[in-house]
């Protein structure tokens, strides 16, 4: 099972940054994760900023990475076929067997929001002064260190 999730990094460049709701310029990226070994199997192209998930998901390229494995996202994702938590209905409320699945999935999908943390320890992804493909580079090279973290 994979995990899903965008996540945004300043950017300077103001050729692929947009201004985002977080951030003066940013880039979104998209990343897959393991949900057992939490390592990083894939990490989608810089999109723009103010790119919305659903949107990113598919035109990063980390769809068509994961292929048909199954995948959980956030609330976000609404249409994309991936597994998203039940929404309460309109003036009513959840089931008790809905309620117990979204805790399990929050709980599971905080597993990324760990990875991130972690990989914007660096303080590249902080401040990305990269030019072009270079932002995604330097994703895609923190992507790496924290899988050798990881393993050792």
């Amino acid at each position: 099972m994979l995990i899903v999730d965008g996540t945004l990094v300043p950017t300077r460049d103001h050729t692929i940054a947009e201004q985002s709701k977080n951030y003066r310029y940013s880039t979104n990226h998209q990343v897959v994760i393991d949900a057992c070994t939490r390592l990083v199997v894939a990490v989608g192209k810089p999109l723009p900023g103010n790119r919305n998930d659903c949107k990113a998901w598919d035109e990063s390229g980390a769809k068509a990475a994961v292929g048909r494995t199954t995948t959980i996202a956030d609330g976000g994702y609404p249409g994309t076929g991936l597994v998203i938590p039940h929404r309460r209905p309109r003036g009513g409320e959840l089931t008790e067997w809905q309620a117990d699945h979204n805790r399990e999935h929050k709980q599971v999908r905080a597993r990324v929001e760990h990875v991130f943390a972690r990989m914007k320890t660096w303080k590249i992804l902080r401040d990305c002064r990269l030019k072009g493909d270079g932002v995604h580079h330097a994703m895609l090279g923190i992507a790496r260190l924290h899988n050798l973290l990881q393993t050792t």
